[in-house]
């Protein structure tokens, strides 16, 4: 199903869909309001959304389908526009998978990458199982909030410095729910990759910042990293921890298709901080990750893989486990309060 208020849009999308034979539009409708009405009857396996939309805005109708139909649903949006950003960030938190840019028109100069990544992510959600829920809570996102007091983690070889997490599909909701967890005076830096279009990357960090304890921003190559700070590795770069706690962004070529790779943080990760290393692998389609979370076990690190009970996608965490490269492996719920043990160590008399 296709919803997007624009027909000029409407027709290009559906005569993008209509180039993977794959793909099949079972209903293209303006409003959130005639999607609503059609789901039940037209039964999609998967939804392209529009945000802004007439009446009820794509927002509020993602809720709604995850509410009452669950659906997998794919965010369609304009990436120039803050608030549109902003609202596309929500949606991914009320249930959506994925965001992804709008297309332009068959002239512009980027249409057949974006129109290949919009039937890549429809035909790969199409497959995601979903389940009726409420939107995540802010609960557990308040600046300043105090977390509940926890045991000592066992000793580690080293003394924990750097914490580093990556996620690419469902990875916005999880990590506001892991990261929003932490307190604001968390002591350690935070590094992290999420798979996301370019264009989507500074949205998301600054959506990140609103919603967890800790201040978050893209890193900067060459910026030294402080604790209790959020790094977020910009579009189609590399992030990586270099010597002396300063950070390296790098246009090197992807590593398993990825860039920026979770692989690539997490092997800087165990060669310059070793057994001070806190790892984190959430949820992700394919093995992005696993064999850096490797690394970081071999150097001595705390490893920790989402459980496939609360992963969106049982991908990287899945490839994790299968090597043996998470010491522990939680359902997400439970990583934020394993994550301040690890990061606050038994101490010797």
């Amino acid at each position: 199903m296709l919803v997007e208020d624009s027909r000029v849009v409407r027709e290009l999308l559906t005569h993008i869909v209509g180039r993977d034979a794959r793909l099949e539009v079972v209903a293209a409708v303006a409003s959130g309001e005639e999607a609503l009405a059609q789901l039940a009857c037209a039964r999609p396996d998967v939804i392209s959304m529009d945000i802004r939309l007439p009446g009820i805005d794509g927002l509020e109708t993602t809720r709604r389908i995850m509410a009452e139909h669950p659906t997998p649903i794919v965010v369609v949006a304009d990436s120039v526009e803050d608030s549109s950003l902003r609202i596309s960030m929500n949606a991914l938190r009320a249930g959506a998978l994925s965001v992804v840019e709008k297309p332009v028109a068959t002239t512009h100069a980027g249409y057949d990458a974006v129109a290949d990544e919009i039937c890549t992510q429809l035909r790969i959600m199409a497959e995601v199982p979903v389940i009726r829920r409420r939107p995540i809570g802010t609960q557990w996102a308040v600046r300043g909030a105090s977390p509940a007091a926890l045991a000592p983690f066992p000793s580690q070889a080293g003394r924990p410095t750097v914490l580093a997490i990556a996620a690419s599909t469902g990875g916005p909701p999880a990590l506001a729910r892991v990261l929003g967890g932490l307190p604001e005076t968390f002591p350690l830096p935070v590094l992290l990759v999420q798979h996301m279009g370019a264009a989507f990357m500074e949205g998301f960090a600054s959506w990140l910042n609103g919603v967890v304890p800790m201040p978050v921003a893209l890193a900067r190559d060459g910026e030294r990293m402080e604790p209790g700070r959020v790094y977020v590795a910009p579009g189609d770069r590399h992030l990586e921890l270099g010597s002396g706690g300063f950070l390296r962004i790098l246009d090197t070529a992807p590593v398993g298709g990825q860039r920026p790779a979770a692989t690539v943080l997490f092997r800087s990760v165990a060669r310059q901080a070793g057994a001070g290393g806190i790892g984190v692998l959430l949820t992700g389609m394919g093995e992005d990750g696993a064999q850096g979370l490797l690394d970081m076990r071999r150097a001595g690190a705390a490893t920790t893989a989402e459980h496939e009970s609360t992963a969106v996608v049982y991908g990287m965490p899945a490839a994790a486990v299968r090597l043996s490269a998470a010491s522990a492996v939680l359902p997400l719920e439970r990583i934020a309060g394993h994550v301040l043990r690890a990061a606050m160590p038994e101490t010797s008399p």
